[in-house]
């Protein structure tokens, strides 16, 4: 059956209001304009005039005006005239406070509803050049402060987050935590990652850098790899390459995530990372210390950077062309990446300098003419210990067959491991090559337990957290550990060297009363190379040298096996020294300072050559070695 005209008349006006704010106006207009031309007829029909002893009464459009100023304001009727002009008058008025009241509940509603779409966090970005973060987790404060502080010497640095998560709790964290935002700005948005039309709504093609973070959820990686293909795979995807950074924490499902990335993605293999520098640092005191000197924005970071003026000379004279930085290394012009090159090895055009320095305009050629270098201190090395070595693991997570693995490329044949921990039924644990692996039962926060294993009488001490408990409970187990442990070093006045794994950074301040030597914070490690590699790439091909055991490492190493320290001296001497050996030295540690948290624990990386420096017979000298 055809719809009757008021049958269209309902359905066009149900579809009007339902349509939103400006529906609800349309209609109030409509209904405005209706009650002023009907008191404008009413008076032009009645003949009202606006005052009694005026000769003629008000014409259609005066009177439609006068209806319509008593409409939008109540209070101009106060003067009016005659009972018949003050009854239409009345109506008028009548008409726009209802009208009035209506229009402003419109408006309010209308702009509450648009505060409440801005909290959900949907609005389109339109910066550029920015860093973009997807996913959550808590590596995410620390990967913004060092974003931060990268960007702290340019203007209006955005950063951009987006998350499957409330947009104003996301805001509240992050300044929560992080109380300095300088020079780069936050937004922050609301939406799935894993969905294209609201990767969208970040600006993804225009971002200089992006950083895909692993949720803290099972089978996390699917979810790294699917936000990756997001990109790559998208049509509509820039032309240009993106620069992603993303975490991948299943070895297993690292051959699928290269292939995701297409070339174009930088991956960081979260327990093969930690494991490699727990291995180094349990054996050497301090040298987590100098990881993260490296790794964070703030003092002395790596740069790569071309340098025309030593095209032709040797890597030996670019050593020493840098009065406040310290050259590591050469990228060829073929991009490849060479650490402690030969010290014949010849700079070629398009090469690039890498080297540590205060910042990327402080890598200047700025060394004095006379070195001061003072040959008559050097000294031979003495022979190297290489007995077979004992180390003990307390605790066990997904990490520690990984850690025994890395642990058998540099320990003697012989060596032995002694795993402590209260269940490993079913812990998977490899079978070295050069390391004999001893399993004993028991909680490592428990002191009779730890005096039966007797840890005065190992070489190295590692502290693993357990993953599976909560995070403040986890690194309470590892506190207490300490706290057994320096104890009984004191009781046999053994300063014995333990690494500890700590899952919050906040939490080192209480383990420095301990005196540990080393604290290795596994999402801080993580999130400060994530970051410097959102930066700087090329930078990723450099980390990976230095934390594998093939080609030269850093390496702390008796400063006498190098230099006499009778009296002072400056860098450079140590710099000829170390480079006769075949090494580049880029600091020392003074031992009397290593409980010192506020003198970096003794480490000095990339001093000013020129400086004079008195060293002791029991300090060290920080190089790049390969052995």
């Amino acid at each position: 059956m055809k719809p009757t005209f008021k049958e269209k008349l309902q359905y066009y006006f149900e579809n009007t209001m339902s349509s939103g704010p400006l529906g609800v106006i349309r209609w109030l207009g409509i209904s405005s304009i209706l009650a002023i031309l009907v008191l404008g007829l009413i008076i032009v029909l009645f003949g009202i005039k606006a005052e009694p002893e005026a000769s003629d009464s008000l014409g259609f459009l005066e009177g439609a005006w006068k209806s319509l100023m008593a409409t939008l304001d109540p209070g101009t009727m106060g003067g009016d005239e005659g009972w018949p002009f003050r009854l239409v008058r009345f109506m008028a008025t009548i008409v726009g406070i209802f009208l009035i009241s209506i229009l402003i509940g419109i408006i309010s509603s209308g702009i509450d509803e648009k505060i409440e779409s801005l909290k959900k966090g949907k609005s389109k970005v339109l910066e550029s050049n920015h860093v973009l973060i997807l996913g959550w987790s808590e590596k995410i404060y620390t990967i913004i402060q060092q974003l931060i502080e990268a960007n702290a010497n340019q203007k209006n640095q955005a950063i951009v987050v987006l998350a499957e998560r409330d947009k104003v709790e996301m805001e509240d964290e992050l300044k929560g935590k992080i109380h300095d935002f300088k020079t780069s700005k936050l937004i922050v948005r609301s939406g799935n990652p894993l969905i294209p039309h609201e990767i969208e709504i970040v600006n993804a093609n225009e971002a200089k850098s992006i950083i895909v973070l692993s949720p803290d959820k099972e089978n996390a990686d699917i979810f790294v790899i699917k936000t990756v293909m997001a990109f790559t795979n998208s049509q509509k995807r820039k032309t240009g390459r993106y620069n992603l950074v993303a975490e991948i924490k299943n070895e297993d499902n690292l051959e699928a995530a290269e292939l995701a990335g297409n070339g174009e993605a930088l991956f960081v293999y979260t327990a093969d990372l930690i494991a490699r520098i727990t291995a180094q640092t349990c054996r050497q005191s301090g040298l987590s210390v100098i990881y993260s000197d490296l790794l964070q924005f703030e003092g002395d970071e790596l740069y790569i950077q071309e340098e025309e003026k030593l095209i032709g000379r040797s890597y030996h004279e670019a050593l020493f062309a840098y009065d406040s930085s310290s050259v590591i290394g050469i990228q060829t012009n073929e991009g490849k990446i060479l650490i402690n090159p030969p010290m014949d090895h010849t700079i070629q055009k398009g090469d690039y300098i890498i080297a540590i320095s205060e910042d990327d305009d402080t890598v200047v050629m700025n060394a004095p003419t006379n070195k001061g270098i003072k040959s008559h201190l050097f000294s031979s090395p003495n022979d190297q210990d290489s007995r077979p070595e004992r180390t003990l693991i307390l605790g066990w997570n997904n990490n520690g067959s990984k850690i025994i693995q890395e642990l058998d490329e540099y320990v003697p044949q012989g060596s032995e491991v002694t795993i402590l921990y209260h269940d490993m039924s079913e812990a998977e644990i490899i079978s070295p090559k050069k390391q004999k692996v001893y399993v004993k039962s028991g909680k490592i926060t428990d002191r009779k337990t730890l005096l039966e294993v007797h840890p005065e009488t190992f070489d190295h001490i590692i502290l693993l957290s357990d993953q599976e408990a909560e995070t403040q409970e986890s690194d309470a187990q590892t506190l207490i550990s300490l706290l057994h442990l320096r104890n009984i070093g004191n009781q046999h006045q053994i300063d014995m060297k333990i690494v500890s794994e700590m899952r919050d950074l906040r939490n080192r301040e209480i383990g420095l009363v301990t005196k540990a030597d080393d604290f290795i914070i596994g999402d801080s490690i993580i999130s400060l190379m994530m970051a410097q590699m959102a930066e700087n790439r090329n930078l990723n091909d450099v980390f990976k040298i230095l934390f594998e055991s093939e080609g030269s490492e850093i390496y702390l190493k008796p400063i006498t096996n190098y230099v006499n320290t009778d009296e002072g001296m400056n860098f450079y001497t140590l710099l000829e020294r170390a480079s006769q050996s075949g090494e580049t030295a880029i600091g020392y540690r003074i031992m009397a300072e290593k409980d010192n948290p506020e003198l970096n624990f003794g480490i000095n990386v990339n001093p000013k050559k020129s400086d004079l420096i008195q060293l002791c017979p029991d300090d060290y000298l920080i190089l790049l070695s390969e052995d």
